[in-house]
């Protein structure tokens, strides 16, 4: 994945093309294209989410969804996915997403959260039917991975959750390699968004005086239409009294004597940040210390919070965590503890239960990612009804999301 001699800086004519090659309406509305899919098919129109039902009575798995949608398990922690692989899922999933197929069919990617390097990522692969075909793994050996996105070249940023963290890119077809980019800063990373328009990627830092940062690549691989990650410039988020964002530049992005978050006095704190998300020409992401959702406009440089949780004694959202977006334009939000719900966040900011799993208190709910049809929702309860690592539990739900 390392970008070849032909590289050059990155032009604006460059920037524009990859835009216009990789945007479409919204890049977080479909599942991402792998190096040897085709484009996801265009979206449907479909009613709000705000519309739907409210949820049904939980199912034998526990699982709670509105009228018209149904879900299933499609694997466990410490079990193999096909009865005829010895290939075992691995435990505590956590940030996830979905890759287009040539032949019609996706892939499921989903990290481990867990120390000591036996962390990594692994993937399920299903034909153009839904059904499973394969599982393996794209990465091991690294720790704490916990979210981390998609890119719109068709790999997944997985990102390691502790002080010495780095952002590792992988194949979702498990057939290259991983590597990680130290250009994109040595913190406690947490997830990832790429802006196709611009390939600037957006990082957040899941500490409670952390920070929200932005990367800008050096070069383009003109022979591949890449990005080069392994230079360019990390700059920290201070957000004004007036809604604008003002980016600074971390000087030493591996923070060796000083950690990256507190190079830059004025760099605004935000407290725990989780999950994020590109659609539509915004990044979306989450804080949890504060059950805040934030919009921020790649356009005009502004940042406002799109949900507070805390200015409601009602809330119906609360431990804000993974985000995705639906067909609608909805943000999906996935509950850390809480009531164990992905909750659709309108643009107003309501926000509207759409799945729900009972019987798992001491879990989360991680990793929400739709197939390319935007039909079936994949996800996981991290550590399952026992509230342990080995007892995680993938799901799919679908219907007309």
């Amino acid at each position: 994945m390392r970008a070849r001699d032909r590289s050059a800086p990155l032009s604006r004519r460059d920037v524009l093309a990859l835009g216009l090659a990789a945007a479409g309406a919204g890049i977080c509305v479909r599942a991402f294209a792998a190096d040897d899919a085709t484009a996801a098919p265009a979206q449907r129109t479909r009613k709000s989410l705000s519309a739907v039902g409210p949820l049904g009575p939980p199912d034998a798995n526990g699982v709670r969804v509105p009228a018209g949608f149904r879900a299933r398990i499609v694997a466990r922690s410490g079990q193999p996915p096909l009865a005829h692989r010895s290939f075992l899922w691995h435990e505590a999933p956590d940030g996830g997403a979905v890759f287009a197929q040539r032949d019609g069919g996706w892939i499921y990617v989903s990290n481990a959260e867990l120390s000591g390097g036996r962390g990594g990522a692994s993937a399920l692969r299903f034909d153009a039917s839904g059904e499973l075909l394969d599982a393996y793994a794209v990465l091991g050996g690294t720790t704490f991975n916990c979210a981390g996105g998609p890119t719109p070249w068709g790999t997944w940023l997985s990102c390691e959750e502790h002080p010495r963290g780095l952002v590792w890119e992988c194949d979702p077809q498990g057939r290259v390699q991983a590597r990680p980019w130290p250009a994109l800063g040595a913190f406690v990373h947490e997830a990832v968004a790429i802006d196709p328009a611009t390939m600037r990627v957006y990082l957040t830092e899941d500490t409670p005086d952390g920070c929200w940062y932005r990367f800008t690549p050096q070069r383009l691989d003109r022979a591949t239409g890449r990005p080069d990650l392994s230079g360019g410039m990390l700059e920290v988020a201070q957000w004004l009294e007036t809604g604008e964002v003002r980016w600074h530049r971390i000087v030493d992005p591996a923070g060796g004597a000083v950690p990256t978050r507190k190079q830059v006095p004025q760099a605004t704190r935000f407290r725990g940040g989780e999950g994020c998300c590109f659609a539509n020409g915004k990044v979306y992401f989450s804080t949890k210390h504060d059950n805040r959702v934030w919009e921020y406009d790649c356009v005009t440089a502004r940042l406002r919070v799109l949900y507070d949780a805390n200015a409601s004694r009602d809330a119906v959202l609360r431990g804000v965590d993974n985000v995705t977006v639906a067909s609608d334009g909805s943000v999906l939000v996935a509950e850390d503890a809480g009531d164990m719900q992905i909750v659709a966040l309108a643009p107003d900011g309501s926000a509207t239960p759409i799945v729900q799993i009972e019987g798992h208190a001491r879990s989360e709910v991680a990793g929400p990612g739709f197939d390319p049809s935007g039909t079936r929702l994949y996800f996981s309860s991290q550590r399952g009804a026992a509230g342990r690592n080995g007892d995680g539990v993938t799901y799919e739900v679908s219907g007309p999301f």
